[in-house]
């Protein structure tokens, strides 16, 4: 690790956790600079905000697309990256159901476009998202990295098994020090809106219903931001030279159990709307983070009720009138 400052990369920085990460690694001393593309999956006003405020912290946000490896490359050299870490994709399981092509697209080949910029500079040491997605129809609970991922339950989880798979293949035939971070339902202040905490949120202020599938009957492993940042650092840190890790919170909650709590710090009851499963979704996620634990000290501490509270503050300070 030496003492030397590591230079890192953040790809997709003005999203959720690159924000987040992007100002944790700065705090600690790193030289940090990101690139994201501002798509219009969710309102780029949430992200053209988040990139003011790196930018005031004197992190530069450069509006580049994955897919144009040439301007990836170029600044990846420019910046002397030591570090890469990939985070830029297409989220979200239920639109991945209407756009696969999206998916296609921006995880796929965008992380095809990342490996080649990795192989003309293998001494750069890469970090990615992966997602618990990749578990799909596991049966087994919790999930652990040796389970098998070859049932995808959706899209979005296909792709990113196809990452760690094509990962594996460049660490392989380049020598391309590379890890896997498989995410589990991830939340916070300046989360994306899509989710369902947020959207719960927002509908239980402005008084309309909520939906939720399964009757209401499915369970989440909420890792809250903050954890996540540190088991990400310490994923840099390690300098593995490959290796999948599972970051959750390794407990987990009842939609219900969240809905009452959005209800709690709000102090407004939610209109709730039972229905039937969805296709593509996943009852219930549950992260095995042994191997975390071990190889990269990673503890969560943050409770779905502590970290609910830290989310709704900023929310209100955010979006709701005085």
């Amino acid at each position: 690790m030496g003492n030397s400052r590591k230079r890192i990369f953040i790809t997709g920085i003005a999203g959720f956790i690159g924000f987040h990460l992007a100002q944790s690694l700065q705090k600690r001393g790193d030289v940090v600079v990101g690139c994201d593309n501002f798509n219009a999956y969710y309102d780029p006003a949430l992200k053209r905000e988040r990139a003011r405020l790196l930018s005031e912290k004197n992190i530069p946000v450069i509006e580049c697309d994955i897919s144009d490896q040439a301007a990836l490359e170029t600044l990846v050299q420019e910046h002397e990256t030591t570090h890469l870490v990939h985070l830029a994709a297409q989220a979200g399981v239920r639109y991945s159901i209407t756009h696969p092509e999206k998916y296609q697209e921006t995880n796929s080949n965008g992380f095809f476009h990342i490996l080649e910029v990795l192989r003309h500079h293998p001494h750069i040491k890469c970090t990615f998202a992966s997602s618990s997605s990749v578990y799909g129809l596991n049966k087994k609970i919790p999930f652990a990295e040796s389970d098998p991922t070859d049932q995808p339950a959706n899209f979005y989880g296909a792709t990113k098994k196809s990452n760690e798979l094509m990962a594996y293949s460049y660490h392989h035939l380049y020598g391309i020090a590379i890890t896997g971070l498989r995410f589990f339902t991830v939340y916070g202040p300046w989360g994306r809106p899509d989710m369902a905490y947020f959207s719960f949120a927002k509908a239980i202020e402005e008084g309309k219903p909520i939906r939720l599938f399964n009757q209401g009957n499915m369970q989440r492993d909420f890792t809250y931001i903050d954890d996540i940042v540190s088991g990400i650092v310490s994923a840099i840190d390690l300098e593995a030279s490959f290796e999948i890790f599972n970051l959750g919170n390794n407990k987990p909650e009842e939609l219900k159990k969240m809905v009452y709590l959005i209800e709690k710090f709000l102090g407004k009851k939610a209109q709730v709307e039972l229905l039937p499963m969805q296709p593509g979704e996943i009852q219930i996620t549950y992260a095995d983070i042994c191997k975390a634990q071990e190889q990269l000290s990673f503890s969560p501490k943050t409770s779905l009720e502590d970290g609910l509270e830290q989310f709704l503050h900023w929310y209100s300070s955010m979006f709701v009138s005085k």
